[in-house]
């Protein structure tokens, strides 16, 4: 029948289109630009109602109203968008500390433009292009990055607030939010030297940032212990467990090799176990093993990973804390010296089973 197309499949629904401020004003019974002013927090001089306020608020939740951030970002207003690009998105650790950062910027009611530089300053420049067509409010740089001075320069010259985080040191010009390093590796050492090890050994990523501050803490707390590292003890590689694989493999084949190994990641400490399982070490009958960061996955390896417990949440609220606050004094020039400063978190020593006094 010539009917049964219709009876069959129903009318067709009309594609539904963005709810807009005309919409509002409609609904609320105002005037589009008063809508605008009360979503832009704009200054009348004829102050408007707080009841024509909740009206208008009210009948955007309705409707499901969701602003434009470009158009706002066009008009000058502010946008509710933060940029992060990120060193490595693929490290565990930076991908808990994203899911953090988007949590603190959410309960502040914005939201994170996320990008990874993968360790190359051209695809970072881009990124940071691609940001400032999404006119974010403020910029957040998490990861050490001076290694790329192309983008450091360009960063400088751009008239958007920016917050570094895990720089490991100062950066100059910029607020920084950073981990006490030098106290959290101390820390690992001291629990090893309280144990009865002697012969220690270090594994570290690229000497960037934070690791280099932890490299430098490991040499300052043995020599201060009187020992002194002998050539072998300490190994830079790729930031990966294949890194820490073969960094233990080759320090077990030295003369004396360590009974204890500090790594400056967690990421690097999951690849010395695999290693230790693989050439026949019992952890931590044979080697005591501490990592840093402790990311979700160190109690569950096997053993349960002793390590340094970095306090990324309240560092990724700082750091939101910041950038916001950069982000609206920038509006009045009301930022403080208290804001453009480094802010220092102390990280903590998690015990659990992978380590125990030598053999």
């Amino acid at each position: 029948m010539t009917t049964s197309d219709s009876t069959t499949t129903g009318p067709r629904r009309r594609r539904s289109r963005p709810v807009t401020m005309q919409d509002i004003a409609k609904a609320a019974g105002v005037s589009q630009s008063t809508v605008s002013r009360v979503f832009n927090r704009a200054v009348t001089q004829v102050p408007i109602a707080e009841s024509t306020k909740e009206r208008i608020l009210a009948e955007a939740d309705r409707l499901g109203y969701r602003p434009n951030p470009l158009a706002r970002g066009l008009r000058g207003a502010r946008t509710m968008l933060l940029g992060a690009i990120v060193r490595e998105i693929t490290d565990p650790f930076f991908a808990t500390a994203v899911e953090f950062l988007s949590m603190e910027a959410a309960a502040r009611g914005y939201n994170v433009v996320l990008g990874s530089a993968h360790s190359r300053a051209d695809e970072a420049i881009a990124l940071r292009d691609v940001l400032e067509t999404r006119h974010c409010d403020a910029l957040l740089l998490l990861g050490d990055m001076r290694d790329q001075p192309r983008l450091i320069e360009d960063l400088r010259t751009w008239q958007v607030p920016l917050v570094a985080v895990w720089q490991g040191t100062n950066f100059e010009g910029f607020p920084t939010v950073n981990a006490d390093n030098r106290a959290g590796v101390f820390a690992a050492a001291e629990h090893l030297l309280d144990l009865g090890h002697r012969r220690i050994a270090f594994i570290g990523g690229r000497p960037l940032g934070d690791i280099r501050q932890r490299r430098a803490a490991f040499s300052e707390r043995m020599a201060a212990a009187g020992i002194e590292l002998p050539d072998g003890y300490v190994a830079h590689v790729a930031n990966d467990p294949a890194g820490g694989d073969a960094a233990l493999r080759t320090m077990m084949a030295l003369h004396e090799p360590p009974t204890a190994i500090v790594t400056s990641t967690d990421v690097l400490a999951t690849g010395v176990l695999h290693a230790a399982a693989e050439i026949g070490l019992s952890v931590p009958a044979d080697l005591s093993v501490v990592g840093f960061d402790d990311i979700p996955l160190a109690s569950y390896t096997v053993p349960a990973l002793t390590t340094v417990h970095m306090p990324v949440r309240e560092m990724t609220a700082r750091a939101i804390e910041l950038a916001i606050e950069l982000a609206e004094g920038a509006d009045n020039d009301t930022v403080t010296s208290d804001v453009v400063a480094a802010h220092v978190l102390t990280p903590s020593l998690v015990i659990r089973r992978s380590t125990s006094e030598p053999r």
